[in-house]
């Protein structure tokens, strides 16, 4: 996951700003007073376990449901359900695939480029455009119904970007396919973001969060319980990094002299290992050798483990993402 998103990114002129959402299913409060923004060219992943509140929010962003309280905004418009304008700046790319089988891809994508009024040589460039975007020229002209599940779901992203949208919303695009296809599609949302396109992902893959937002907002029983990047995740919740070192020599005068560096909050010797609990451990991994050196203690391996969105998820959900 990308940590070197400047901080507050996401509140300097945001692209998508949600202020203060609330929706009520009857009885229910599904969504309690979410607020969250997303800039442009930045990648923002919506986590929560099922029943949290994130579908919901996903149909209020796009305009499919009026919230009970709040407002969304996308480069200053106002999204409602009669605001096609506003609405045509999104992007949105469902869950499930929505593709005619029967047609070829780019056939598909010359019918939806036809509904945002686009037409003769500028939609035929878009759709050759959007088809490489996610690796599809080469089976532009096949039907959809002979493409592999990882292929659908690369042409559905591609649907959703035939009208150059300035925000792309895209719920769990990865389920279900192979490690191939998710590799492609982590890649084009990739690049969505470098041409500075705002992206709202959701996932029940932690690793795809880690790997390509830069940011993430945790949702649990309809509120946004935690919001940043991993590492200042991390740092609200406490969570150190660990560091463990193969070694011999004088392995209890290194840890002694370890856990006197700031940073270090505790050093175990076990065998012919040295293990350390340290903030920002790899910032720290100099200052140990050089200790080693002083020590003549003549280090083998070093692993550094750091605290993972994971971690911060069950600890502040109580659940896996999956569930």
């Amino acid at each position: 996951m990308a940590d070197n998103i400047p901080s507050g990114r996401g509140v300097r002129d945001p692209l998508l700003s949600c202020r203060g959402l609330v929706r009520r299913f009857g009885d229910q409060l599904a969504v309690d007073g979410v607020t969250f923004s997303v800039a442009a060219g930045e990648t923002y992943g919506l986590l929560g376990p099922n029943g949290a509140g994130k579908s919901t929010c996903i149909r209020m962003i796009c305009g499919l449901l009026a919230p009970d309280e709040g407002e969304v905004t996308v480069c200053g418009q106002r999204i409602d359900r009669n605001s096609v304008d506003a609405k045509a700046r999104i992007g949105f790319v469902p869950q499930d695939v929505a593709l005619y089988p029967d047609l070829t891809a780019r056939e598909n994508l010359r019918f939806f480029g036809r509904l945002y009024q686009l037409a003769g040589r500028s939609l035929d460039d878009r759709v050759n455009e959007v088809l490489g975007d996610v690796d599809l020229r080469d089976r532009a002209d096949d039907r959809v119904d002979t493409y592999s599940g990882g292929m659908k779901r690369r042409l559905n992203i591609a649907g959703g970007l035939i009208h150059r949208p300035d925000l792309l919303v895209l719920d769990e695009p990865t389920v279900g396919v192979d490690p191939q296809s998710r590799h492609a599609i982590l890649e084009s949302v990739h690049r969505l973001g470098e041409m500075g396109m705002g992206v709202l992902y959701t996932t029940h893959y932690m690793e795809e969060a880690e790997q390509i937002c830069d940011r993430v907002g945790i949702i649990d029983n309809g509120r946004l319980v935690a919001e940043g990047t991993r590492r200042e995740l991390v740092a609200q919740l406490a969570e150190r990094d660990h560091i463990k070192l193969t070694a011999s020599g004088d392995l209890a005068s290194l840890s002694q002299r370890c856990s006197e560096l700031d940073g270090i909050e505790g050093s175990t010797v076990v065998d012919d290992r040295l293990d350390l609990i340290a903030r920002d451990g790899r910032r720290l991994l100099p200052k140990v050798f050089e200790l080693a050196e002083q020590c003549g203690v003549e280090v083998t391996s070093v692993e550094v483990v750091e605290p993972t969105l994971e971690t911060v998820f069950l600890h502040l959900t109580g659940t896996e993402l999956r569930e």
